[in-house]
């Protein structure tokens, strides 16, 4: 049987555009068997945090907004991390005990991975707030979740010298996943995710990602998303609350950011951008993030 590659639709491209310019750092902070009476509760200060059951189930309370049972292969994502606890879902005896896999193989208890994120771009600000203030995923009803927790189990109960970078890989990917999912499912509130997942505005999004330095016009991109200029800009200031040309504005400073932080010389950033020159440049980059392009290398 012969395979022909479907690519992804513009609005997958967008996604992972923004997931390579965010540059996400995983760090794995817990992950073992969790034993005797246990309790876990959030970090201070918040993080971007997410919990994996790997193995076993937890009870999860958010004090007046949420109380769950979480199983293997479930999953909850906090974009600033909120007040929660995870405990065992039967009384269990004995002192808390966080154990590596190997060692509790035949104890009673739960298996948790816990890892937090931090980013190298401002734009994570801009994301964090578009998502839902909590995120959570079943393996029965999310079909990447159960592979990628067998293979974090896998890794925990072999352990070996690359161990902990593979589980922070893992972790990268479930964090990448979580996004993917959470852009779609938060697709029909009033911000820039939800340009990501339609299908009309999703093109001329495409076309803005593939070549932020060509000379974008409303009529050139209305025509990538097949529709009117009217009808084009009707319905990107209403599904994401800006104007075409803001978004084109807000991207080309996240790129210029990006190259800036990557070593690219002030004076070759603009014109990558589409800006000619670099006075306009900079005055749009100090209007977005409040600082001059050279002061980015300090950030």
């Amino acid at each position: 049987m012969s395979h022909v590659f479907q690519p992804y639709p513009s609005s997958q491209r967008a996604i992972s555009d923004l997931l390579r310019l965010l540059s996400a750092t995983v760090d794995v902070f817990h992950n073992s068997k969790v034993c005797g009476q246990w309790r876990i509760s959030e970090h201070k200060p918040p993080l971007t945090c997410f919990h994996l059951v790997t193995e076993g189930g937890c009870q999860l309370e958010m004090p007046g907004r949420l109380s769950t049972t979480m199983h293997a292969g479930d999953l909850i994502l906090f974009p600033v991390e909120l007040p929660h606890s995870l405990t065992p879902i039967q009384p269990l005896s004995g002192p808390q005990e966080h154990l590596p896999y190997p060692e509790a193989m035949n104890r009673e208890g739960t298996g948790l991975l816990c890892a937090s994120v931090s980013f190298r771009h401002p734009a994570s600000e801009l994301l964090l707030r578009a998502l839902p203030d909590v995120t959570l995923l079943t393996a029965s009803e999310t079909p990447w979740l159960q592979p990628l927790t067998s293979l974090i189990l896998n890794e925990s109960l072999t352990p070996r010298s690359a161990s902990k970078v593979i589980l922070e890989k893992l972790a990268e990917l479930l964090f990448a996943y979580t996004l993917a999912n959470g852009y779609v499912a938060n697709a029909m509130n009033q911000n820039f995710l939800a340009l990501y997942a339609h299908p009309r505005l999703g093109r001329a999004i495409d076309a803005i990602h593939e070549q932020p330095e060509f000379p974008w016009t409303l009529e050139l991109l209305a025509r990538r998303a097949a529709q009117s200029r009217t009808a084009f800009a009707a319905a990107f200031k209403s599904i994401s609350g800006w104007t075409v040309m803001e978004y084109l504005c807000w991207w080309r400073m996240q790129m210029g950011w990006k190259l800036l932080h990557d070593g690219v010389r002030l004076s070759e950033v603009p014109a990558q951008v589409g800006y000619q020159s670099p006075a306009a440049f900079s005055r749009a980059f100090k209007r977005c993030f409040g600082i001059n392009p050279g002061a980015v290398r300090r950030w």
